[in-house]
């Protein structure tokens, strides 16, 4: 055995050990990356340098902000206003508080960024709404759950921020942009499961269609939705930078949810920041020492050698993408989705690039990938909120969420294979 070789098995193998053991993966990631070094004999000054460099970033900048802005808004009365809108929009359709909460998620999803918040405050309200009308609790948590990983997609979205640092270079105005047409595709796949899960069970309707309606809830809804349009519009327009524009949108927020809903007060803003801090420790944390992990794969060549381990598999485009979405889902099982973006991305993204998959395109693909996984035990969040809020046990909500599964693996290969999905709004704005 090599030098080499024995440091990747330290490295590798006491990483899949911890996390198995179910080590926070922040300790996980450090851990392992400590035990590499001390293997290779290298100074373990390396570690903090390495952990420093990996937060000094000003594009990472807009990570907390981005969070900050979700969690303001997430209380803020913001909640039921884009209940209001989804359901004058489509609650008259069959299966209607189903669609309603699909549509409110992807509105929601542009303000909060995390599949994690819209389950916890969408489907706080949604759930026991729909349990009332007659939908199985069941069939209630699955729709939110995974109509949740919309806001993924849907910029601005903090995880497309952590992807752009890991890619190197990749444009964050781009990935918003690229971002929009997935997550469509995606309510709209979830839309139809809906409807014919609903017909089966003569789920019921709701009001009939008003366009009055609409366009009063349209004009109580325009200040939460401005806010995304504030950050996209901004960061592709080049009038502010992804930082800037995050930065603005906290301070918008914040007189939204106090000045104009008046859903928070200035006491209540403290505890948000304080339920923000939290957060922002943790994804940070996770940053930093995937920084290290990353630093030590990267010396030791680990990218180069898992490409010609996959293209030595086959040579075939379609076989090594559906490869690439396979690791994906696996890791999305047992690690959470930005320590995934960080420590997958480099590896990956060289091999994605090799079949002609953009580095835009593999980024929409691999956060709805990690959505995906956060819906799958043993480590999935969003899959243990959704059970706790709906007070269902687990499960009997992942039995409601295969035909969803199903939905969401259809968009993942359309994504995969027509890349003009998430290329064609960039294409057109971003020259």
């Amino acid at each position: 055995m090599t030098a080499n070789t024995g440091a990747i098995a330290v490295l590798l193998i006491s990483f899949l050990v911890m996390v198995f053991l179910r080590f926070q993966i922040a300790y996980a990631v450090a851990l392992s990356s400590v035990f590499c070094l001390l293997y290779q004999g290298l100074n373990l000054n390396t570690v903090c340098q390495q952990m420093v460099k990996g937060i000094s970033s000003f594009s990472l900048m807009a990570v907390p902000f981005f969070i900050t802005m979700g969690c303001i808004m997430g209380v803020g009365g913001i909640s039921e206003k884009l209940i209001a809108l989804a359901d004058a929009c489509v609650g008259w359709m069959t299966g209607g508080l189903a669609m309603v909460n699909i549509v409110a998620s992807y509105f929601f999803g542009g303000i909060s960024g995390s599949a994690a918040a819209d389950t916890a405050s969408l489907g706080s309200i949604l759930i026991p709404m729909m349990v009332d009308q007659g939908y199985d609790d069941d069939f209630s948590t699955a729709v939110t759950i995974t109509s949740s990983c919309e806001g993924l997609l849907v910029p601005p979205s903090h995880n497309m921020v952590i992807y752009a640092m890991s890619a190197g270079g990749v444009s964050v105005g781009s990935l918003f942009l690229a971002g929009y047409l997935p997550g469509a595709l995606l309510a709209i796949s979830l839309m139809i499961g809906s409807f014919i899960i609903s017909k089966k069970r003569n789920y019921p309707r709701g009001e009939k269609f008003s366009f009055k309606r609409l366009i009063k809830q349209l004009g109580v809804s325009f200040w939460a939705l401005a806010a995304i349009i504030i950050v996209v519009v901004g960061v592709v327009g080049g009038v502010f930078t992804a930082t800037e524009s995050a930065a603005i949108a906290v301070i918008y927020s914040l007189i939204v949810s106090v000045v104009i809903y008046k859903g928070i007060t200035l006491k209540g803003v403290w505890k948000v920041l304080e339920q923000c801090v939290d957060t922002l420790s943790i994804v940070m944390i996770l940053i930093a020492t995937s920084s290290i992990f990353g630093y030590c794969m990267t010396t030791l060549h680990v990218p180069d050698l898992a490409a010609n381990a996959i293209i030595g598999l086959t040579r075939n485009p379609i076989i090594i993408a559906l490869l690439l979405n396979l690791i994906l889902l696996v890791l999305g099982m047992i690690m959470d989705m930005a320590p995934i973006i960080l420590i997958a991305t480099p590896i990956l993204l060289p091999i994605a690039n090799s079949i002609g998959i953009n580095a835009i395109q593999f980024g929409i693909m691999i956060i709805l990938n990690c959505g995906i996984g956060l819906l799958t035990p043993p480590v999935g969040a969003v899959l243990f909120i959704g059970s706790a809020v709906g007070k269902v046990k687990m499960e009997r909500v992942v039995k409601a969420t295969l035909p969803f599964y199903l939905c969401m693996i259809v968009v993942l290969m359309m994504l995969t294979f027509i890349p003009e999905i998430s290329m064609l709004i960039p294409s057109l704005f971003m020259k």
